[in-house]
């Protein structure tokens, strides 16, 4: 049995990282990195969908990698998700970033053609192969990915000994407790929907890899400290909070990453905008990003009293 506490707590989907022209910046990647782990953090997921990797080129990905990696190792969890909509540049990634020594790589499904089971189960399995001592995590996206994990396609990739779990963001919490039910304690579930992460852990997750803990994590470890505990009406005020403060950032007219970027700039962090075609904010955006601001500053301070 593998040793999986280390995939086990509250793991922020990291961030791109862009420059004042929109290219990729190493400098600004170092420093999130940095910022993220003084927040206490259990790892960090990079090259996934908050980090915007289906609009980055290989090169841009590996150079992002290498540049958390430079920060992390050692030090947090690395999960890097290395799917592209190919195997052969998937296959490069993987390898890559065993190479540089994250933790585990993810992957979600192939996109656009709607594959067989079969094929599938070929890909993900081509993937790990290039990344024989690396662990593997499932990435379940049905919603932007098309293609949904299902029972009898998990058990076939649980035949591979690297495949320790799925990050599973599907919407219905009970896909947890089914994915749960393959492996037991042997495996590793990640709930993926930031707005029931509460409830997802309930299910049976056993950790959290979310796109918007990176603007929040005070509030996503408290709630996970207070499931520990077992104070459960705590974690659900928590999660009631979080949810409206999620609300509050999707009212923009700018991708939700877009605002939260701008959430970060304004508490000293600068890592850029977002890259096109996902819509940056507009000016009329700036009086509502002022509310999530104070949202996530009452939310926090709410922690202590």
């Amino acid at each position: 049995m593998k040793d999986l506490e280390k995939y086990k707590g509250v793991i922020p989907a990291f961030y791109a990282c862009y420059d004042d022209n929109g290219g990729v910046s190493i400098e600004r990647t170092k420093q999130f990195t940095e910022y993220l782990i003084n927040k206490g953090v259990k790892g960090l997921y990079v090259c996934g969908s908050s980090g915007e990797c289906i609009y980055q080129s290989k090169e841009e990905r590996k150079q992002i990698l290498e540049s958390v990696m430079e920060v992390a190792k050692g030090r947090i969890t690395v999960i890097a998700h290395v799917g592209c909509n190919n195997t052969a540049d998937s296959a490069e990634l993987a390898a890559h970033a065993e190479s540089v020594g994250v933790d585990a790589i993810a992957s979600i499904p192939p996109i656009y053609f709607h594959l067989p089971d079969y094929a599938i189960a070929d890909y993900w399995n081509e993937i790990s192969a290039a990344a024989p001592n690396t662990d593997f995590v499932i990435y379940n996206i049905p919603q932007l990915a098309g293609v949904a994990l299902n029972v009898p396609l998990y058990k076939k990739m649980r035949e591979n000994p690297r495949v320790i779990g799925v990050k599973n963001s599907s919407m219905p919490v009970q896909d947890i407790q089914m994915f749960k039910d393959v492996s037991g304690e042997d495996s590793v579930v990640f709930n993926g929907p930031d707005e029931q992460f509460v409830g997802g852990r309930m299910m049976g997750a056993d950790a959290g890899i979310g796109g918007t803990y990176a603007v929040m994590p005070e509030l996503f470890l408290a709630a996970d400290k207070a499931i520990q505990n077992g104070e459960f009406q705590k974690a659900k005020e928590i999660q009631y909070k979080i949810d409206r403060i999620i609300y509050a950032m999707c009212a923009c007219h700018g991708n939700l990453y877009a605002v939260m970027k701008e959430i970060l700039r304004a508490q000293g962090i600068d890592i850029g905008g977002v890259r096109k075609p996902l819509p940056d904010i507009i000016e009329n955006d700036k009086q509502q990003i002022e509310v999530c601001i104070q949202m996530i500053k009452d939310a926090i301070d709410g922690l202590n009293k």
